[in-house]
């Protein structure tokens, strides 16, 4: 397992964001609380002007994105994203990860998430039909700005600091 570092800078938020359906609600939170986020994805990805939000645009490959993102997450950090070996490596990195539907995954739960994702991709690659996630939703919008909000309070509570980088 990684050992989990820690720094001295403000409270950053990543967004895996290919295909992230919660950027606008993680800017609205990121900016209420003065986050600074990091938008990254494999292709230019529309973001507000805005000093706090920086987009960061990976070479393309299968795990880029996940690279540069698991590279820098750290405790203290928010990471936001659907890609569960990621949120693994986060997890294990000390971070806070939510999925956007409002999820977290902690260490309690990565590793029955690592298994079911891992199930699942077995059974699709051996042929059977698995259905697919429910579709994304308003009360999955709306758990995910509570799922947010609640963990940025935790680690302002905790002592990480708001505000940019120096």
């Amino acid at each position: 397992m990684s050992q989990v570092s820690v720094r001295d800078a403000p409270i950053a938020l990543y967004i895996d964001a290919d295909a992230c359906p919660v950027k606008e609600e993680a800017y609205k939170v990121a900016f209420r609380h003065s986050l600074k986020v990091f938008v990254v994805a494999n292709t230019p990805i529309a973001v507000p002007r805005h000093p706090l939000v920086e987009r960061v645009t990976v070479p393309s490959g299968p795990d880029a994105a996940d690279d540069f993102i698991a590279g820098r997450a750290i405790r203290g950090d928010v990471v936001v994203t659907t890609d569960v070996p990621l949120a693994a490596r986060c997890v294990a990195a000390g971070a806070d990860v939510i999925a956007p539907n409002g999820r977290p995954f902690t260490r309690d739960c990565i590793g029955m998430a690592l298994a079911t994702r891992n199930l699942m991709e077995d059974l699709r690659s051996a042929g059977a039909v698995t259905g697919g996630p429910k579709p994304f939703g308003p009360r999955d919008r709306s758990a995910f700005l509570s799922a947010l909000d609640l963990a940025i309070v935790r680690l302002k509570r905790a002592g990480f600091a708001a505000g940019t980088p120096g």
